[in-house]
Order: C-alpha cells, then sequence, then structure tokens
C-alpha cells in the first residue's frame, strides 16, 4: 500500500492509501488540499465508460434506471433518470439533531472522495473534481448527527453532504490554514478556526458562491454512489480512536503519578512477569511505567516497606491498560479497511463488465469496533477511577483524608472521586453494545442493520468521560505528590507533575476545583502534558 504525500499541507488520494495519522491530520485541520493520482482518475474514467455503454444497451441497473430499496422493481424512464438522483438526495435528507464537528463532516468528505476513485462506483471524473474543490476551498457541510442506521449506508447524514454539491442544503466555510492549527488543541477544535459564517452554517448554494463554485448537475447513479456508504460512522470511530491512542499513554503517566503519590511498588511492572504472559499491550504498558519511574527517590524510600502487595488498579494497570492497546490495534485496522473500501451499492467491475449488487454498504464491522473501543475505554476509566479512591481515602494511601492538608474545614478532594465515579457510571451504560441492535427498515428490505453511526457517537462520548477521569486521577496524584516533600519522583512523573504545576496550583484550603479539571483536561486534549513528559523520557509506547 503506498502512501504519497505531496507536502505537509496536502495529501494525494490514491483509493488505497489513507492511514489513520492520515485522518488525525485531516481532523486537526493539517491537511489544506487533497488531490487524486492520475491511476485513481483513469479507473473512475473507466467505469464510468463501462457504466455508460450498459445503460446504451438498455440494461436494468439498480438504483440507476429503477427505484430504490422496495422500490427496485420500478423502472425510471430514461428522461428521468437523472431526476431520480437528484430526488434520492433530497429524500434522504432528514438528519436530526447537533451538527457534526467540522472535523469529522471534513473527514467524511475526504472519505467519501477516497471511496468514489477507487473506480467502482461508475460516477464522473467532474463529480470527484467538484468534491475536491469543495474541500480545497474550504466547504464543509454542515451534517446533522442523527438519522442513520449503519444500513445501506449513513443514508441521511451523507445526503446532508452530498446536497452541498447540487448547492442545496447547508454549510460552512473554513479558511485552510493548516499553520493556524499546529499550536491548536486538535480534539476541542478539529479545524482550528471558528467557519467564515460563524456558528450557523449557510446555505450550499452560498457556501459554493462564496468559494467560486457552481452547482453540480448529478449524472446517472451519482445521487446513489454520494449517500450509499459508512464514512459518517467510519469518521467518528477514526475521531474516537485517534483520541483514545493519546488516551491510553496518558493513563500510563496519571498510573505512574498515582503510584508514587500512594508509595506503591513498582515490582508488578517486572519485564519477567510480562514475557511468560506475553500480550504486547501488557509488555508495552509495563515499559511504559518502567520508564516513567526512572530514577525515583520515592520509590527508594520505600523499597524495603512491610507492605506485601498494592491494590490490583495499581498492580494490574499492564493487563487493563495493555488490553485497550491491544484493542486498539485490531480497531485501527478496521477502520484503515474501511477508509480504503468501495462501499457504496451496485458496484461497477469495468474489467469484466458487470454491475454487482451487494452488501458492502453494511457498516456492521465500523459498528463491532466501535462497541469494543467503548468498552474498553470505559473499563480504562474505571481502573483510573479505583486509583482516584485510593489517593483521597487516608486508609488505603497513606495520605492526609482527601489530600488537604487542613481536614474537617475543607473537603479537599472528596468530590473529585464522586465526579470520577459519575463518570464511570455514565460510561458503563454507554457500553451496552449497539451492534447487537437491529431494527428493520425500508418495508423490511433493510432487515438487518448495523447502528454503527449510534456506536460510533457514544463511543466518542466514552472517549470523552474517560478523558475527563484521567483528569481527575491527574489532579488527585499531583496533589498527593505535595506530601512527599524532598523526594523527587520518577523522570516521567516529574515532568508530568511540572507541566501540571504550570497551570494549576497545589490546593491548600478549598477553592472551586472546576477550572482546574477544565485545564487539565485541555492539557490531555492537547497533547501538551504527553509532549512534556516524552520529551524528558523518549517516546511512550
Amino acid at each position: 500500500m503506498n502512501r504519497i504525500l505531496s507536502s505537509a499541507a496536502s495529501l494525494t488520494l490514491t483509493g488505497d492509501n489513507l492511514t489513520l495519522a492520515d485522518a488525525g491530520r485531516i481532523l486537526h485541520g493539517q491537511i489544506a488540499e487533497l488531490h487524486v493520482a492520475p491511476s485513481a482518475r483513469r479507473r473512475v474514467e473507466q467505469a464510468r465508460r463501462c457504466l455508460h455503454d450498459l445503460l446504451a444497451r438498455g440494461e436494468t441497473l439498480y438504483g440507476v434506471n429503477t427505484g430504490f430499496g422496495k422500490l427496485a422493481s420500478q423502472r425510471i424512464e430514461t428522461h428521468e433518470v437523472l431526476a431520480l438522483q437528484e430526488n434520492l438526495l433530497r429524500s434522504h435528507a432528514v438528519g436530526m439533531g447537533p451538527f457534526l464537528s467540522l472535523g469529522i463532516s471534513r473527514l467524511a468528505l475526504a472519505l467519501r472522495i477516497q471511496a468514489l476513485i477507487k473506480g467502482h462506483s461508475g460516477v464522473t471524473v467532474e463529480l470527484i473534481d467538484q468534491l475536491v474543490a469543495m474541500y480545497n476551498r474550504g466547504v464543509v457541510p454542515a451534517i446533522p448527527e442523527q438519522g442513520s442506521v449503519g444500513a445501506s449506508g449513513d443514508l441521511a447524514p451523507l445526503a446532508h453532504l452530498a446536497l452541498v454539491v447540487l448547492g442545496e442544503g447547508h454549510a460552512f466555510v473554513v479558511r485552510n490554514n493548516p499553520a493556524a492549527d499546529a499550536a491548536g488543541s486538535p480534539s476541542r477544535t478539529p479545524i482550528g478556526r471558528r467557519p467564515l459564517s460563524g456558528d450557523t452554517p449557510m446555505s450550499g448554494r452560498a457556501a459554493l458562491r462564496r468559494v467560486h463554485l457552481k452547482p453540480y448537475r448529478l449524472q446517472a447513479k451519482e445521487g446513489l454512489s454520494l449517500i450509499n456508504g459508512t464514512q459518517i460512522s467510519t469518521a467518528l470511530l477514526a475521531e474516537a480512536l485517534v483520541r483514545a491512542e493519546q488516551l491510553v499513554r496518558v493513563a500510563d503517566i496519571a498510573g505512574a503519578m498515582t503510584v508514587e503519590a500512594t508509595k506503591s511498588s513498582q515490582r508488578p511492572f517486572d519485564p519477567r512477569l510480562q514475557a511468560i504472559r506475553p500480550h504486547p499491550g501488557q509488555a508495552a504498558c509495563a515499559a511504559n511505567l518502567r520508564r516513567l519511574l526512572a530514577d525515583s527517590a520515592i520509590m527508594q524510600s520505600h523499597a524495603h516497606c512491610s507492605k506485601v502487595q498494592d491494590a490490583y488498579s495499581m498492580r494490574c494497570m499492564p493487563q487493563v491498560h495493555g488490553t485497550l492497546r491491544d484493542a486498539l490495534g485490531y480497531i485501527t485496522a478496521v477502520v484503515e479497511r474501511e477508509m480504503n473500501s468501495a462501499t457504496d451499492n451496485p458496484l461497477v467491475f469495468p474489467d469484466s463488465g458487470e454491475v454487482l449488487s451487494g452488501g458492502n454498504f453494511h457498516a456492521q464491522p465500523i459498528a463491532l469496533a466501535a462497541d469494543l473501543l467503548c468498552a474498553a475505554v470505559t473499563d480504562l476509566g474505571s481502573i483510573s477511577e479505583r486509583r482516584v479512591e485510593n489517593l483521597v481515602n487516608p486508609d488505603l494511601s497513606g495520605l492526609p483524608g482527601f489530600l488537604t492538608p487542613h481536614p474537617g474545614l475543607n473537603s479537599g478532594m472528596m468530590l473529585v472521586q464522586v465526579l470520577a465515579a459519575a463518570l464511570v457510571s455514565e460510561n458503563k451504560t454507554l457500553s451496552f453494545p449497539a451492534s447487537v441492535d437491529s431494527i428493520p427498515t425500508s418495508a423490511n428490505r433493510e432487515d438487518h442493520v448495523s447502528m454503527s453511526t449510534g456506536a460510533a457517537r457514544k463511543c466518542r462520548q466514552a472517549v470523552t468521560n474517560a478523558t475527563r477521569i484521567l483528569a481527575c486521577e491527574l489532579l488527585c496524584a499531583a496533589q498527593g505528590l505535595e506530601f512527599h516533600h524532598g523526594l523527587r519522583p520518577g523522570r516521567g512523573v516529574e515532568a508530568a507533575y511540572r507541566h501540571l504545576r504550570e497551570h494549576v496550583r497545589p490546593l491548600g484550603r478549598d477553592r472551586t476545583l472546576h477550572r482546574d479539571l477544565e485545564a487539565v483536561e485541555r492539557l490531555i486534549c492537547s497533547g501538551s502534558l504527553l509532549m512534556a513528559v516524552e520529551d524528558v523520557c523518549g517516546k511512550l509506547e
């Protein structure tokens, strides 16, 4: 699989070259321009010629000169074929709810282009050029979150995306300036700047006019090709996955800080233990913890204490954090395959001159992967909350109750643990799998659906909640380290502590901690905390 990058701010699509790293760059507004490889353009042209020849011979092709779903037996007259495609988009644009973020909508647009240029959709090169021009000139379709069951693809949200091509629907317009995003907070501001239209989208026609584009007139099959696919579900899951990959390393940092603050043992992270149960994620987590705790004077101070074993939330970090790591590997493979797949229907095969109807639009792979990520991230938050309890409970930590130097009059970090518990409980409810649900649609023609978009949406919320749980642990662990005056923690832990203290001061008397927690969350989301630690102890696995 060849990956072609023409510059730091542009990406050439080949139909099979997108990686999760590319998706992250698009989400963060770091890819200003897309280009289509010449080989991909040739494939698009060949598939279109094949489709044109079949229509010229009077062949009956689903969704091209027939109705859709239950109406597939209804033949469409030749003079109505183009109107059929426009009607399809208008009738299917029934999404509701808040709009997807700019980054996710932009990624969905890029993924739609990537799917079409595989050369099996039968669209024209002119449609590809319109989509690429929209991306490159900063037109971002306004796509409501709700409306897809992940069956014949993400029909409703993709219809909202596709209407903008015609100058209908609604869209934002953003300035393509990836340099402006370099210091931004990628997961919180996916494009890094406000749209030129503010928070209210403009009409699709106005958005195209603003960037000097004309509305496009759909040709045969093109409406169906635009909305039959999994690109919304995939974009949503990709965004959650990009954040989770960073979060699992932050969890190791938080856990190491808690180990130091509670004077727990580092022996469970011994490489000999990991070698005889060789799950790769477990070994990676243990290696990170050893690196973070290296050269710790706190560790040396209790090397010969009487405590035999620590709580599971301390000594089982490699096993729990590592399981999420292993899940991330599987989920990344699923997402990258899906980003490089043809997922509409029917599909054109120019070599044999055939058009085949199938089920590549069914998003079960994405739905199941999203449910797995949701469950794994929930467990990451669950073990973190238990470490928060170990920090604030004096019977477990040996530290002042609720980490306040003046207990009684002050409640300290008491409610921080309550917040973490509330978030863990919320994630448990989100972890009920959406992928096992199904509800028939389209007069029972679509009688088994994936619920992939719902799975990916709740997965994103679980990642957000887990981020906030780790913010709770980081805040408490930093406070716990305040009670070990004169003892230096490990190199990685010290780097994390110092970075946190640049933004959040120690807790003396009670104060409102809401802003402190938000500050720590920003340090996680921006990547600055992870960067500060890796600058000192090297890249974490």
